[in-house]
């Protein structure tokens, strides 16, 4: 505990509860002056000057924002009509991360045991967009070269549970489905 006479920030409060109260010591007469100099201000004071130093902010704080408002700093704002994000009360270490990939749209930062999954959902619209049997063909070797790089990384992460694809099946299924288009 540190002694009353030497703290400043204890001293600070002190005189702020004391000012705000309208009780400085030198106004008070000579018995209870020593008295208040000695006790210094009572928690129901202290408690007092806080919530007025509160109240004081809040009004300070409510009218820069209807300035801001008056001024259209608040015109489109792109969270108007949403909560806030992050508000939530739960922290979480990884906001700042989270907010750069959704604001850059940014891609492809999964584990390449993921990505494979999500890739080799997409594979077949993506083979659709090919022109000939040649680039399906290559596409699907690019898969596969991936697919087995994946397999043989010891860098940990989940497991790559995606198969290969055979390119002769696939170059057939791609022709099934590009002659049901052209009906």
């Amino acid at each position: 505990m540190t002694d009353r006479s030497t703290d400043p920030h204890l001293d600070a409060v002190r005189y702020r509860a004391d000012r705000d109260s309208g009780t400085l010591p030198h106004a008070l007469p000579d018995d209870r002056a020593d008295r208040a100099a000695q006790e210094g201000p009572t928690e129901a004071e202290i408690a007092a000057a806080r919530a007025a130093r509160i109240e004081q902010r809040a009004l300070w704080v409510d009218r820069v924002i209807d300035q801001a408002i008056e001024r259209g700093d608040f015109d489109h704002n792109p969270y108007a009509g949403r909560p806030l994000p992050g508000i939530n009360g739960r922290h979480d270490p990884d906001w700042w991360l989270k907010g750069l990939i959704e604001r850059e749209h940014i891609t492809g930062v999964l584990p390449e045991a993921l990505q494979l999954r999500k890739d080799d959902a997409a594979l077949d619209d993506r083979l659709d967009a090919l022109r000939n049997a040649d680039e399906v063909r290559r596409e699907v070797a690019d898969f596969n070269r991936r697919v087995i790089e994946a397999r043989r990384q010891l860098l940990g992460g989940p497991p790559v549970i995606t198969d290969t694809r055979d390119a002769e099946a696939e170059v057939a299924a791609w022709v099934r489905r590009r002659s049901g288009r052209d009906r």
